[in-house]
């Protein structure tokens, strides 16, 4: 079961909110507080809710299961291995310089653009480079789970992620944004430092495990002719697990293709279109900067008419503007450009196809806990026990107190793992017992750190239980890991809410 952890813990999570369904009473917030009794969850249910989580959300499992055939088909790209040993060359020397640009920009990315999980896209090649580097999967996963948490946290302009809650208080969108761009910044000065004490602490580590070999072969040597026999037995065994360590972290690496010399620009520049698109259509143009520019640009490509043929239109189908795009859009652009790719490396379709299908089974494990994840969002949707939670919490104080708010906030990521769903299960109710709109770009701000704080633990999480199956890292690793980062995290949230407080 081992193998299985990231499984075994979102499973237990799920049997624990389902025994709380029959513990806890189920309530609602429509104008006033409706109290429901007692819905329990039953038997059938666990089964029959994953299929509406495929129903509502199976894009996302789809999503993941695309990108991972697309770097199975690049597994078969000679060109691919090469550009990742061309990158680990260059950055010969600057590893920990680059980890730290490598944080800053998801965190940006996330921050600005929302693309948490856009970003999906690029992680397994991230993850390849990272290990090149010479780090392991801990470090692969505190670059991409932490700085994406991060980004969550200190929001800026990434309407995606945090849109809804000024829909919801009233307030705008732009309200708080110094203390959000304090988050950022303090957030990611911190993930860097501790990853980097992380790393340091894994060199002393793997300094005296090599002291230790070379004192054990010094030992071997001595008592050779004690026993020859279980010498060569102990050496064997010793290349066994380092050979099966190795193995591990290689199988994230794709294997170097023998061959012609690998031409490397033309993914390169692909793989760069790529990453320009998901910018451009992830960034909300009209919801946080007010711009139609993205629309009018797509209503006037699909409508272009050519001999009165409206030819753009009728190729293209059904397209979303530029920063209305969804994952599903992105599956699109994934399709194509993979079938380019393999038209300029001469991938033969049986080739192709064998590396969609190998790509797409590694990717299995993630898109399955998708599914468990959202299961759980449609167990806490149709069993509301939260909001009796919530009501006892904020009921401790008499209006607005950013404490008790903070911890309400906390839970409700917690309950919820979707943001739009978090925000939504208890911001209506606050709102109603916090009439003082003044408190509204306080609140925002604690919501949507609380959420990101949270992420970084919560086996609700997608981005991490995902990132943590895609690993093969255990959750309690993983804990042991970012214990340390989370607590300083909630300090240094807890000093700038008291200084909003204050000021």
């Amino acid at each position: 079961m081992k193998k299985h952890n990231t499984f075994k813990v979102v499973l237990i999570t799920l049997l624990v909110f389902m025994l709380l369904t029959w513990i806890l009473p189920a309530a609602y917030y429509s104008g006033s507080y409706v109290d429901q009794g007692r819905i329990q969850m039953g038997l059938f249910d666990l089964f029959n809710y994953p299929v509406t989580a495929i129903s509502y959300f199976g894009y996302i499992a789809a999503f993941i299961l695309v990108v991972g055939g697309f770097y199975g088909v690049l597994n078969k790209i000679g060109a691919y291995r090469t550009m990742l040993d061309k990158l680990t060359v260059a950055f010969k020397g600057k590893e920990v310089v680059v980890l730290s640009i490598m944080m800053v920009l998801i965190a940006l990315l996330t921050s600005i653009c929302g693309l948490q999980l856009g970003l999906i896209i690029f992680y397994p090649m991230l993850v390849s480079l990272i290990l090149l580097m010479g780090f392991d999967k801990i470090v692969a996963a505190l670059t991409i789970i932490g700085s994406t948490m991060i980004g969550m946290l200190g929001t800026t302009f990434g309407y995606n992620n945090t849109g809804i809650i000024p829909s919801i208080l009233g307030n705008e969108f732009t309200d708080g944004m110094l203390p959000k761009c304090i988050l950022l910044f303090l957030g990611l000065v911190l993930l860097i430092v501790n990853t980097i004490l992380y790393i340091n602490k894994t060199k002393k580590s793997e300094k005296k495990a090599n002291v230790k070999k070379v004192t054990a072969k010094e030992t071997k040597k001595t008592s050779k002719t004690k026993s020859s026999k279980n010498t060569k037995a102990a050496v064997k065994e010793e290349v066994v697990v380092v050979t099966e360590d190795q193995a591990e972290e290689d199988s994230y690496i794709p294997a170097t293709v023998a061959g012609k010399k690998h031409i490397v620009w033309p993914l390169a520049v692909i793989l760069s279109v790529v990453f320009i698109i998901l910018v451009l259509a992830f960034i909300s143009w009209s919801g946080a900067f007010g711009l139609t520019a993205m629309d009018e640009a797509t209503t006037a490509v699909t409508g272009f008419e050519v001999f009165g043929f409206a030819l753009f239109g009728k190729l293209l189908g059904t397209i979303n503007a530029f920063g209305s795009w969804t994952l599903i859009d992105l599956v699109v652009v994934l399709m194509v450009f993979m079938f380019i790719l393999a038209l300029i490396y001469k991938v033969k379709f049986d080739e192709l196809v064998d590396g969609f299908v190998n790509g797409a089974k590694r990717a299995l494990g993630p898109a399955v806990i998708t599914i468990m994840i959202y299961t759980i969002l449609v167990l806490t949707t149709y069993h509301p026990f939260q909001l009796v939670v919530y009501k006892a919490i904020l009921g401790i104080t008499d209006g607005f107190n950013v404490f008790t708010t903070f911890v309400v906030a906390i839970l409700s990521a917690l309950f919820n793992g979707d943001a739009a769903y978090a925000f939504q299960s208890s911001l209506p109710y606050l709102a109603s017992i916090v009439t003082n709109a003044d408190n509204y770009p306080i609140i925002a701000v604690v919501y949507q750190a609380a959420y990101g704080l949270t992420m970084l633990v919560a086996p609700t999480s997608l981005v991490l239980m995902g990132m943590l199956s895609y690993l093969k890292v255990p959750y309690s690793k993983w804990f042991k890991a970012i214990w340390k980062l989370v607590l300083e995290l909630l300090v240094v949230l807890l000093i700038v809410f008291t200084i909003l407080i204050l000021i």
